[in-house]
């Protein structure tokens, strides 16, 4: 599977595009940088910082922004993951990766699938526990995700 997926036109075209491969990495950043500089700011609300700050303007601004850079990441990642997919997959730290990206995602949809898009019945206590396990999740993906670099890939 992963080797037929490295055989596919578009894995062949980035591996062989110098800039169309940095164009995609570039993306897969942009994407990083919109979810995690959402995701942080709102999690430290829901942690007790800038009480001033109504929840329900930041919810608003940074859930649609963190979702887009969710978005673009997967989107990316899955681009930059064909052109190695053989060696990629038995990375240890990706898998890692994965499987923090997958919790934090998850966990952000309960979340609003239970409370409603801008979390108005979420209690402070259930917020202060998602917020600490969003930060845990998105910092290791993060972590994870820069050590691809020296783990072989």
């Amino acid at each position: 599977m992963f080797a037929a997926l490295e055989g596919t036109a578009l894995a062949q075209a980035l591996r062989q595009a110098r800039w169309g491969y940095a164009a995609v990495n570039a993306t897969h950043i942009l994407g990083i940088a919109l979810l995690v500089g959402a995701i942080l700011p709102l999690s430290l609300r829901f942690l007790g910082l800038w009480r001033s700050v109504p929840r329900a303007a930041l919810v608003r601004v940074l859930v649609p922004v963190a979702a887009a850079g969710l978005a673009l990441a997967v989107a990316a990642g899955l681009l930059l993951f064909s052109v190695r997919a053989r060696e990629y997959a038995g990375l240890g730290v990706l898998q890692i990766k994965l499987v923090l990206v997958a919790t934090g995602a998850l966990a952000a949809v309960a979340l609003h699938v239970r409370h409603g898009f801008l979390l108005e019945t979420a209690g402070e206590a259930r917020l202060r526990v998602h917020a600490a396990l969003s930060i845990a999740c998105w910092l290791g993906a993060l972590a994870c995700g820069r050590l691809i670099a020296f783990a072989g890939g």
